[in-house]
């Protein structure tokens, strides 16, 4: 089977897996394999950070996102967001367990001094309790509701983010159940974004995944906006080198070069996941699936399944 090649076209995110594949929890989804103790990709130096950030720069990156494992368990995070946010809108994906009230005043603190924006964006598994713990473990979803509440009350509005579990016709019953859990935690003006699930790492054995998800082709590109493909515009930073993007790090095929200057050329499409981001479109952003203002619900599809 020829599969399609998508070129960088212009570097609009670089991604650090800062903490590596080192997390406090091991969640029965988790796409790349993260967890407690576990190093198959270790952390970054604050030094290999600072020099992709300054060549991402002249390459004109418009977001910077720091990822893991978790990255809250890097000592050396709150230093590097205050260097990327001297480059670029700066956005952290954690599971919210590691923020104290020190930890939330600092990353308002930060966000405030800076000319860019800081996302902090709090991962669950479930919209309840129930759902949630299931999958990351008993506790998990009260805390990261914790950490949610105290950021808002620093002046973040912090992004939450479910994977979907639900039909999508269950879709608007769902999110605003969601909004008013979080509305009654004390986060008064909530944002959720909702993702698919990920044939990747241990959902694999967890959803049972099948192989009847055809994988891309030409055809299926024709007339289609290459652009809302990562690898069209984004690049990952391990310390085992640069990827193509942060779901293809547990893909050899994945790796294109040691640095970000040298991992520039195109990549073949040959992964379930990338039939994922081909149906999504840009998954891994910021696009809110629903604003809880004070009109109410808005913008529920944004960044929904087409």
């Amino acid at each position: 089977m020829n599969y399609p090649t998508i070129e960088l076209t212009h570097l609009d995110n670089l991604w650090f897996q800062v903490s590596g594949t080192l997390c406090n929890i091991a969640c029965t989804h988790c796409f790349n394999n993260s967890g407690p103790n576990v190093r198959t990709f270790d952390r970054l130096s604050m030094e290999a950070v600072r020099e992709e950030i300054q060549t991402a720069g002249r390459l004109g990156v418009k977001e910077i996102f720091f990822t893991g494992g978790e990255p809250f368990l890097h000592p050396g995070l709150l230093d590097m967001l205050v260097r990327a946010l001297a480059c670029a809108p700066t956005t952290v994906l954690t599971n919210g367990m590691l923020i104290n009230d020190r930890i939330a005043a600092r990353l308002a603190e930060m966000e405030r001094d800076s000319r860019y924006s800081l996302e902090i964006r709090v991962s669950l598994d479930g919209y309840t309790e129930q759902m949630n713990d299931a999958i990351r473990g008993v506790g998990v979803f009260w805390q990261a509701m914790a950490a949610v509440v105290r950021l808002s009350r620093c002046g973040l509005l912090p992004l939450v983010t479910i994977v979907r579990t639900w039909s999508e016709e269950e879709e608007l019953a769902t999110l605003a159940a969601f909004a008013k859990t979080l509305r009654d935690s004390g986060y008064a003006r909530p944002r959720i974004k909702v993702l698919p699930s990920l044939p990747l790492g241990r959902e694999l054995e967890r959803a049972s995944f099948t192989s009847t998800d055809d994988l891309l082709s030409e055809e299926m590109l024709e007339g289609y906006d290459r652009g809302l493909l990562m690898c069209s515009n984004s690049r990952l930073v391990t310390d085992r080198g640069v990827w193509v993007c942060p779901l293809l790090v547990e893909k050899p095929d994945g790796r294109l070069g040691s640095t970000l200057l040298d991992s520039r050329s195109g990549y073949e499409l040959r992964h379930k996941a990338c039939v994922t981001c081909y149906h999504y479109g840009t998954i891994c952003g910021n696009v809110s699936s629903l604003i809880e203002g004070p009109a109410g619900i808005s913008d529920l599809r944004d960044g929904m399944a087409r």
